[in-house]
């Protein structure tokens, strides 16, 4: 487990609301100067109260679970639906090749 902040929660909520009352107008760096923190400390403050985890760093909580169960899911009926789409290929060439067929046998 990460090391707790030095910070009070209520001091990192507080910069979270000002960023985001500046967002568009300010960068991180610019908002964490005026409360005294780095850029990247602010950033990492934002994340975690929009519920995402920073890049490269492992997904924790339900909801990140539930994601990779459906993600998983998906992925399989794609696969699924791919082997079906195949096999309906191959079934038009043969009724496109039986028409063919037939048509030239009415024609003669």
């Amino acid at each position: 487990m990460g090391r707790r902040s030095p910070y009070p929660e209520e001091f990192r909520n507080d910069a979270v609301a000002l960023w985001r009352a500046a967002a568009g107008r300010r960068t991180y760096s610019a908002v964490a100067a005026d409360v005294g923190v780095s850029g990247e400390t602010l950033r990492s403050w934002v994340r975690q109260a929009d519920g995402h985890a920073s890049r490269g760093h492992a997904r924790g909580g339900e909801a990140a679970e539930g994601q990779d169960e459906e993600l998983t899911r998906l992925r399989a009926e794609l696969g699924r639906l791919r082997k079906a789409e195949k096999e309906w290929e191959l079934e038009r060439e043969i009724l496109r090749r039986a028409a063919q067929y037939f048509a030239k046998e009415m024609r003669a």
